[in-house]
């Protein structure tokens, strides 16, 4: 079945990412004009794939609303008169340099722009993650959209995240992140109806 697609999309990226013995495609749809970006998931199993093994596909809008990457990515934040971003991939957090993959970091390029003395680059950057212990049994991509608003001259930095996964891969992702809450490692989030998200320890929000 076909995605259908308003004015708002007017760019399309698709890559193929193997897992288990079949792979998904996934395409990344934007706006050559705007920080908006949207997922496209198809599968390619055997239906005997499908009857032995229960996956899971979850897109996030926020990227610290997934537990794989509150426990094991460092997402940066920062805004001022010129930038302006929002939950970007920094790095893997080093106690986890070997459990933790990446298995496809890309970048496609838009424009360039010059803002005073810096050349600023209008472009998509793409990283996708993989568990050293389920190597093809997960799969979290981050699409990262880096928008030039040359009417405010800032640079816009949106990040948004898909996550296709076996159950037992997601039991190994829940062990960890109980493990780092219990140990004070992670603020213990809730989540209610409204999608809105409650931080329970207000001392370590603080620091955020």
């Amino acid at each position: 079945m076909g995605l259908r697609l308003g004015k708002i999309f007017d760019r399309n990226f698709n890559i193929r990412l193997p897992f288990l013995d079949g792979s998904y495609n996934i395409g990344l749809f934007f706006n050559k004009h705007s920080s908006f970006l949207l997922f496209s998931v198809e599968s390619e199993f055997s239906s005997s794939t499908r009857d032995r093994q229960n996956i899971k596909v979850n897109m996030y809008k926020s990227l610290v609303l997934s537990k794989f990457c509150e426990s094991f990515l460092i997402l940066h934040n920062y805004k001022n008169e010129n930038l302006d971003i929002l939950n970007q991939f920094e790095s893997i957090k080093p106690e986890y340099f070997h459990d933790i993959n990446i298995s496809l970091n890309e970048s496609i390029y838009l424009s360039k722009y010059t803002m005073g003395d810096k050349d600023l680059y209008d472009c998509l950057n793409i990283y996708s993650f993989s568990l050293s212990s389920y190597i093809n049994e997960f799969i979290f991509l981050i699409a990262e959209r880096q928008f030039i608003d040359k009417r405010i001259n800032r640079k816009i930095v949106r990040t948004c995240g898909l996550q296709i996964a076996t159950t037992s891969s997601l039991d190994l992702i829940n062990k960890y992140h109980d493990e780092d809450v219990g140990k004070g490692k992670l603020p213990l989030l809730m989540q209610i109806p409204s999608g809105e998200t409650i931080v329970l320890d207000e001392k370590k929000k603080g620091n955020k």
